[in-house]
């Protein structure tokens, strides 16, 4: 088996790997396929979570080159990186700020970590991903340095916010968003009204709510939201 030089073309980036080639042509990369010339978004969210855990361009070079084989130097990945350090606009009408938690190998142990997002919707109706953090667990504390890299980066106001039931993350958003409207997201709410529906009862009061808040109006929300009553 030989191995032999392929390029490949990023949007921001443009890079020469290496890939292992036998004589009967049965070999098949798994990274990046034969006669793949652009690479889909997986390498921008490697390289943005890798990035995100601290880890320096010379870092974030070499692991992508011993784990995938691929030369990157440290000018390019600064070009993705950038992502993440752009200005923002002043205000948002609606923003939904949520961490999920994953299980990850650090130095041979397997240990918990919390992935921050911030996805927005801008005056203009479209989505826009402001912000990806990593932690080691979820907490008020750093939802505060969050909100504090979102003003640094240019907001002066978000007007409402869809947070989940966490302690002490309303008053970390007033705290640097005085004038937001906080409420719960919808599926939190959900399960809050679960807690007084006996079990029983459950599935079919879930299968009536959806009725309301997918209603294409107002009135017919209203209309059986009077109905379930």
């Amino acid at each position: 088996m030989v191995k032999r030089l392929k390029q490949s073309n990023r949007l921001l980036a443009l890079f020469d790997l290496e890939t292992l080639r036998d004589r009967d042509g049965s070999f098949e990369p798994e990274i990046i396929k034969k006669r793949q010339m652009l690479l889909n978004e997986s390498l921008d969210n490697k390289v943005l979570a890798l990035y995100a855990i601290g880890m320096s361009y010379e870092a974030i070079s070499e692991h992508l080159s011993e784990m995938y084989g691929l030369e990157i130097s440290s000018a390019k990945i600064s070009l993705i990186t950038e992502w993440r350090n752009r200005s923002l606009e002043s205000v948002y009408p609606i923003v939904f700020l949520d961490a999920m938690h994953f299980k990850v190998r650090v130095d041979g142990k397997v240990i918990s970590r919390a992935f921050y997002t911030v996805l927005a919707v801008n005056s203009e109706g479209k989505k826009d991903i402001l912000g990806l953090y990593l932690s080691e667990a979820e907490g008020a504390r750093f939802w505060l340095g969050v909100l504090n890299d979102l003003k640094a980066r240019g907001v002066d106001d978000l007007l409402n916010a869809n947070i989940d039931g966490l302690k002490g993350f309303p008053d970390a958003i007033t705290e640097v968003f005085p004038n937001t409207e906080v409420q719960l997201c919808f599926v939190h709410q959900i399960r809050n009204l679960l807690k007084y529906v006996v079990s029983k009862d459950q599935k079919a009061f879930i299968a009536d709510l959806k009725l309301v808040y997918k209603a294409s109006s107002k009135d017919l929300a209203e209309l059986h939201l009077l109905e379930m009553g």
